[in-house]
């Protein structure tokens, strides 16, 4: 047993040492002559108060004696942090108060350098494509599989990843997205192995994953597939505040203080002590009681997933994780944007992910019975009303044909490079200035580097139209696209 391990024995899951700390400097009376300006919520309004509630702003701290600093932590953020790593896994977890997003950044920042190559799938998140631009990194995209009937993306072949690193023996890193948005995992254990026979690291974008670890009939978490570092959204399926994450790492394919200062690089030097003590105490919760939780949100996603199963004009994709339920609405002749409003307006009942063709829901731990029951109640009025079409027809993005392939221009080279809008018709051909993505799931149709094709167009503007959100444009009309002039 390494001496990480040693420690976790020691560990007692039932304590809360940041929110224990947070909480004895928020009941303190002592006169405040530090930030923030609100002054542990002496000046706020009574619209703060309204909404928020005034002990929250006296838990608002910044880095006091007794709460530690996330970037050098020694005491209270550094026993958090090993509970925590006891808890999901690992070896060694860093606390993440800018969201999973940094936490890309970072794990690529410290496996890659200008010029250094990543293989990782088209369908990344546009965090990576950050991480690309302030890496200098050069992408070595593969295709995931796709699904024609559903219009995702879905798992990544390790055959894949062989064929690329075997095509590209200096990469430095294999990045890979899993579980997907819907709930679809790649089969890491042997990803991993593929990786490390050819002396890489794996890092896995684990964002809606964090609940793997807490259940049997859960997918395997990627650490315990042998993933070197994973990124997790606490927030997003456990009880985290809203980008509050974690990065998890084991093994010594990773510089340990690379990592650390390339997250001191992508964090804020104020992070917010709310999210940092959230992360303590979802951490605590699952250690303690996770696998009954997951029991529970288990039981209410299988309800879930069999009663809809009965609407016969709505197809349930059959996801890896459970707890995912994604129907595609293209029978009853509308948008998922549609589908979306009409149950967002009509039934009470709001989504997580809607696309021109889907809808997937999100069952974690915070449902309740009540809420399968107005879900199944919402579908079957969704699949009973009349609509008028509006369904667009199925368009898929044409990414390169090849299984492995390289941009004209690495996304950094791009970033940097003059730029200048063209009409849509004109810029088909281009290569493309900035990172254009659908939100959620914030999957890049076009990123820089890349060239711009006519099927992406197609789909910009088809989502656009239908009512989906498209970030990442300079001109928000998408009436001209920003393209590299030299």
């Amino acid at each position: 047993m390494n001496d990480a391990g040693r420690l976790h024995d020691r560990l007692d899951q039932s304590t809360v040492p940041l929110v224990d700390a947070l909480q004895h400097c928020a009941n303190r009376e002592n006169a405040a002559f530090y930030t923030p300006g609100h002054k542990r919520g002496q000046g706020i309004t009574h619209r703060h108060k309204q909404l928020f509630g005034k002990t929250v702003f006296r838990a608002d701290l910044p880095e006091l004696p007794e709460l530690d600093n996330l970037f050098a932590p020694e005491g209270v953020i550094l026993q958090a942090q090993q509970l925590a790593a006891a808890a999901f896994g690992a070896e060694q977890t860093w606390f993440i108060a800018n969201g999973s997003t940094c936490g890309v950044e970072a794990a690529i920042l410290a496996t890659c350098g200008p010029s250094d190559k990543l293989v990782l799938p088209r369908n990344v998140h546009s965090s990576a494509v950050s991480g690309l631009i302030l890496s200098g990194a050069v992408p070595v995209f593969i295709q995931p599989t796709y699904s024609p009937e559903w219009d995702i993306s879905l798992d990544i072949s390790p055959d894949k990843i062989e064929a690329a690193l075997a095509e590209h023996p200096d990469a430095k890193a294999v990045l890979v997205v899993s579980p997907t948005y819907q709930g679809i995992c790649s089969n890491l254990s042997i990803i991993a192995q593929i990786a490390h026979s050819h002396r890489v690291p794996l890092i896995v974008d684990e964002a809606h994953g964090a609940h793997f670890a807490f259940h049997p009939d859960l997918p395997a978490c990627a650490l315990s597939a042998g993933a070197d570092i994973a990124i997790q959204s606490t927030h997003k399926v456990l009880s985290a505040f809203t980008q509050a994450s974690m990065l998890h790492l084991q093994g010594d394919r990773i510089n340990r203080t690379r990592l650390s200062q390339s997250l001191q690089l992508t964090q804020s030097t104020s992070p917010s002590y709310l999210l940092l003590g959230s992360l303590d105490a979802a951490r605590y919760q699952m250690a303690t009681a996770g696998e009954t939780l997951m029991s529970k949100t288990l039981g209410i996603a299988n309800q879930a997933r069999q009663a809809v199963q009965q609407l016969s004009k709505l197809k349930v994709l059959d996801s890896d994780d459970r707890t995912r339920l994604s129907l595609n609405v293209s029978s009853l002749g509308i948008t998922g944007f549609d589908a979306d409003e009409f149950l967002h307006t009509e039934c009470d009942i709001t989504c997580e992910l809607p696309t021109l063709h889907t809808l997937t829901f999100i069952i974690s731990l915070g449902n309740t019975r009540s809420d399968i029951h107005q879900l199944v109640k919402g579908l079957a009025k969704l699949s009973e009303h009349p609509h008028r079409s509006s369904a667009p027809d199925q368009i898929k993005i044409d990414f390169p044909r090849s299984h492995i392939s390289i941009s004209p221009l690495s996304p950094r080279q791009a970033f940097f490079a003059p730029r200048a809008p063209l009409p849509l018709k004109k810029a088909i051909g281009q290569t493309c200035a900035e990172t254009i993505t659908t939100y959620p799931p914030g999957i890049p149709v076009l990123l820089p580097g890349e060239t711009i094709t006519a099927s992406a167009i197609d789909y910009l503007q088809a989502t656009h139209k239908a009512g989906g959100i498209v970030t990442g444009n300079s001109d928000p009309t998408l009436a001209t696209l920003l393209t590299i002039t030299d």
